[in-house]
C-alpha cells in the first residue's frame, strides 16, 4: 500500500455531540493520504475513476486518489473521494498541515472539528483550517461518500 493518506475534516456547530479526542496510534489500520510536495508539477487533465484503485487498511473506508503533487500555486494538492461503510471511519481525528475542503456526494455522517462533532448530509461542504484536529465518521445505515481537496500554498510549512 502507498503511504498516500486521506485526511477529513468538519464543521462545528452550537448543540452539536462531542467525538472522543483519539488521536492515530503507530501501527494502527488507517486510510490517509498524505500530499506529494515533490517531483513533477501536475498539468492540467481527466483522471477516469475506473482507471484508480482504491489504498486504506481501515475495514470499511476506501480512499480513491486522482490528483496528488505539486502545482504552479501550490506546494501540495490532493483530491479524491472517500467511500465509507455505516459505522467506518478512515482513521482516528488527527491534525495535518494542509487545508482541507470536504463536499459530501452520498450519504450521511458525522464530522468532527477542534472538539466539537456536526451531522452532515449529501450536499454538505466541510472546510478545516491547517493544524486544527478533526475526523469523520459514517453514522448513516448506507454508504457515505464524501470528495476532498487537501490542499498546501508555497509559503506554508
Amino acid at each position: 500500500m502507498n503511504r498516500r493518506g486521506f485526511l477529513i475534516s468538519a464543521v462545528a456547530l452550537p448543540g452539536a455531540t462531542m467525538f472522543p479526542e483519539v488521536l492515530a496510534q503507530s501501527g494502527q489500520q488507517i486510510t490517509h493520504v498524505d500530499t506529494r510536495t515533490g517531483g513533477a508539477l501536475l498539468r492540467s487533465g481527466v483522471v477516469k475513476a475506473e482507471g484508480i484503485q482504491p489504498e486504506g487498511a481501515a475495514p470499511g473506508a476506501k480512499a480513491y486518489v486522482h490528483f496528488n503533487g505539486p502545482t504552479e500555486q501550490l506546494a501540495a494538492l490532493a483530491s479524491g473521494l472517500v467511500t465509507l461503510e455505516p459505522g467506518a471511519q478512515p482513521h482516528p481525528p488527527h491534525r495535518h498541515p494542509e487545508e482541507e475542503i470536504m463536499i459530501v456526494g452520498e450519504g450521511a455522517g458525522e464530522f468532527f472539528l477542534d472538539g466539537v462533532a456536526t451531522q452532515v448530509k449529501m450536499g454538505d461542504m466541510v472546510f478545516a483550517e491547517a493544524n486544527v484536529l478533526h475526523g469523520v465518521r459514517n453514522t448513516g445505515e448506507t454508504r457515505m461518500t464524501f470528495y476532498f481537496i487537501k490542499m498546501m500554498g508555497k509559503h506554508a510549512s
